[in-house]
């Protein structure tokens, strides 16, 4: 069972039809794909690793360990449920940008993460498109969605996990499903520890150097009815090095309404299956009590406190 790793730059050669067919594989049946040959040049990539590691050292490592050893994680004893061992901050891009208010952040590195944050969001844009053929859904059509009154909600998660003394005891991050749209990671090409549900069997995501890796959010699985999923995942805490991740998640508006594009309830062959038509922020609320739950449950909820009709699928 290889983890698909697809190679961007095919899509405009005479490998297109092969490459669209992989993602549309990477999209049904893993929610997860790497890409290499991404068009963001590796320069760009190589510096915002160095700025990001070096910002960790300079201002997060030593608050990391105060809270650690203050809540008692060094010495636990059972499997710790509550806390995660991970350092992060976030940066906001979309619709408004917080990276100039940002603390601790030096100029260079404010710099470079809003170019790199300027070609993800291009990145994520014309993945999506690649997703509405795949669909069969016209271009522009998952962007539209996600659009709001303001356009889409687009931000980044920079996180560092420290090597864990009892990483059976601690995950870095515990398993959960994105909320959002499309997700784009930067990982760490040496540290591994991301890993996702296959068939009730955790899979590492592998580090690669300058590779991005995509996942699809439970905002996704709305609008294509289900045809592709949100799927769980985890950081596992490693015992040596620390892992660098930074997730960028381009989401839909706080405003946009979310519902299944019509062309896809058609098509579906499952009679049963409902997903509900809500309001992004509404989901986004319920998620921040119960991001660590299954997702069903969420869908289910968001059913009861609709003010639309569910979309049934047939």
């Amino acid at each position: 069972m290889e983890f698909p790793i697809i190679n961007l730059e095919k899509v405009n050669g005479d490998e297109r039809k092969a490459t669209m067919d992989m993602i549309k594989d990477a999209c049904e049946n893993w929610g997860f794909f790497e890409l290499v040959n991404h068009g963001i040049p590796v320069e760009v990539m190589d510096t915002v690793e160095r700025l990001t590691k070096e910002h960790y050292k300079k201002s997060m490592e030593q608050r990391f360990k105060e809270l650690v050893a203050s809540n008692g994680l060094v010495n636990a004893s059972a499997e710790v449920n509550d806390v995660d061992w991970e350092c992060t901050f976030h940066l906001k891009h979309l619709p408004d940008s917080n990276i100039s208010e940002l603390p601790d952040l030096e100029e260079e590195y404010r710099k470079v993460m809003k170019d790199f944050a300027l070609r993800l969001e291009k990145l994520a844009e014309d993945l999506l498109d690649l997703l509405c053929e795949n669909l069969g859904l016209e271009k522009g059509y998952l962007k539209k969605a996600f659009y709001g009154a303001r356009g889409p909600t687009f931000g980044t998660k920079v996180a560092n996990y420290p090597p864990c003394p009892k990483p059976e005891l601690i995950k870095g991050l515990r398993a959960h499903t994105d909320a959002g749209g499309i997700i784009l990671l930067f990982q760490d090409d040496r540290v591994s520890g991301l890993q996702l549900l296959k068939d009730d069997e955790w899979i590492d995501v592998p580090p690669m150097p300058h590779s991005i890796v995509v996942n699809l959010g439970d905002q996704l699985e709305v609008i294509t009815n289900g045809k592709y999923k949100s799927v769980l995942h985890r950081v596992i805490a490693q015992t040596d090095g620390t892992r660098m991740s930074i997730a960028s998640f381009y989401n839909p508006g706080s405003d946009a309404v979310i519902y299944p594009a019509p062309e896809l309830v058609e098509e579906a062959q499952e009679k049963t299956q409902v997903y509900p038509k809500f309001v992004f922020e509404d989901y986004m609320k319920l998620y921040s009590a119960l991001k660590f739950q299954a997702k069903e449950p969420r869908f289910e909820a968001m059913k009861a406190v609709s003010t639309w009709d569910p979309i049934a699928t047939a």
